[in-house]
């Protein structure tokens, strides 16, 4: 893949959306800049899972809905 991206006076770029998908990065995401023995590199930098942000959405075995809502309810109530 071949992407060209233009520096504006501010020293900053807009990374083409093929590139921001093949890095998997987005919005407030770091990226880290490599010079080596071939040239520059690019890679996100990744201080946790990238799964990590769906940790606990899940409901832990109840149920859904509003009959699983009341049940939950009468449960924290004692009855």
């Amino acid at each position: 893949m071949k992407k060209q991206a233009r520096i504006t006076s501010k020293g900053q770029i807009t990374i083409p959306l093929e590139v921001r998908r093949a890095l998997g990065v987005g919005p407030g995401d770091q990226l880290l800049f490599e010079k080596g023995e071939e040239g520059m590199s690019v890679r996100p930098v990744r201080t946790e899972s990238p799964f990590a942000k769906y940790r606990g959405i899940g409901h832990g075995g109840r149920t859904t809905g509003k009959q699983g809502i009341l049940r939950r309810i009468r449960e924290l109530r004692g009855e």
